[in-house]
């Protein structure tokens, strides 16, 4: 075997990484209520702890299992699940094992779990986006859509993604004709139900082509965004002056005194905190000025560099200063990441027309 025939990237990898991390966000959020719940017990009796952490070991070896002894896309669904699950349960107790004295409890761990995570995205947006697929690799992904056929399961998204990946194969290659004839011939079953992820997606877009031509859109865009950036800005002064100087010196008449003050003695992390809010709203500026010059296109994606600041910057000293309770906000920046993507998919399906 040739070293270039040894990794060909799944075109269908990045939704399977997306159940992971979903996966094992859920396996923290659960171990950490159920912990609370019933008082933090020990497992293991009075001279042994079975460590959660070695759970999730095991949870993991059964994916890779899965992974190896199973064929066809159920398997890689599962394995990533599981996988997710026992990813979760092992790096919830990062913790114990960053500190000296093994505390579960640490403050920067919920970062540090949050920072994994993005790093997980990044390496599956990194190997799928930063070089072009090969024909080989549109002819085995095309292939691995026919297992399908063979499982008499295909259904007509799937056949689509199948012909679009023929298309862009080599036209002489042997296999491709023979892939288009089974194509032609396959019986297809109605689509079954779209992943949780999809639906929002398909809703988002939906919800788009109803709204987007409406007249005021653009300044209810504007708002939106220009809304949360003032959100965000004041709450963080919020923390930087009310809560570090105190009401008695933000009403003094000295205060652009003390205020410097406070600026010059931000810790390490305040301080990017703050850098980064500040570059992300540099981006909702810019967005602003595109949308009233009428390109939606390029003001979503500034926004949309605005949010990713947010997600892969802010976000990990929100988790830092505030840990499980910077939830709500993930939740909103990547819900507003999700409704950006969909909106300039669409617009960017108009301007190819």
């Amino acid at each position: 075997m040739s070293r270039s025939r040894l990794l060909v990237r799944n075109f269908q990898a990045y939704d399977h990484i997306q159940a992971f991390v979903v996966a094992a966000v859920s396996a923290i959020l659960a171990i950490r209520l159920f912990l609370h719940l019933t008082g933090y017990p020990t497992v293991g009796g009075t001279t042994l702890h079975v460590a959660h952490m070695l759970w999730g070991g095991l949870l993991m070896l059964t994916a890779i299992v899965v992974l190896i002894s199973f064929l066809g896309e159920a398997s890689v669904r599962l394995a990533a699940i599981v996988g997710g699950l026992g990813f979760g349960a092992f790096i919830d107790e990062v913790g114990k094992f960053v500190t000296r004295d093994y505390d579960y409890f640490f403050q920067p761990s919920v970062a540090l779990m949050y920072v994994m995570f993005v790093l997980v995205l990044l390496a599956a947006h990194a190997i799928h986006g930063l070089r072009e697929y090969s024909r080989r690799e549109y002819l085995l992904n095309a292939l691995r859509e026919m297992e399908e056929v063979a499982l008499l399961d295909l259904d007509a998204e799937e056949a689509d993604r199948a012909r679009g990946y023929l298309a862009a194969c080599d036209p002489g290659h042997p296999l491709v004709e023979v892939l288009r004839s089974s194509l032609a011939r396959a019986v297809l079953v109605p689509v079954g139900i779209p992943t949780g992820i999809r639906r929002v997606r398909e809703t988002l877009r939906r919800v788009y082509r109803r709204i987007g031509r409406m007249p005021r859109f653009d300044l209810a865009v504007i708002l939106v965004f220009v809304g949360q950036l003032v959100i965000k800005l004041a709450y963080g002064a919020a923390l930087v002056f009310i809560v570090g100087l105190g009401w008695e010196r933000v009403l003094d008449w000295r205060f652009a005194g003390y205020a410097f003050g406070r600026l010059r003695d931000l810790s390490p992390a305040e301080a990017a905190q703050l850098a980064a809010s500040a570059l992300s709203g540099v981006f909702v500026f810019l967005g602003v000025v595109r949308i009233l010059a009428g390109n939606r296109l390029a003001a979503f994606r500034n926004f949309e560099r605005a949010i990713l600041i947010s997600i892969l910057l802010v976000q990990v000293f929100s988790f830092y200063n505030e840990q499980f309770a910077a939830l709500i906000e993930l939740a909103f920046n990547l819900t507003m990441l999700v409704a950006l993507r969909s909106m300039i998919h669409l617009e960017q399906s108009r301007a190819a027309v």
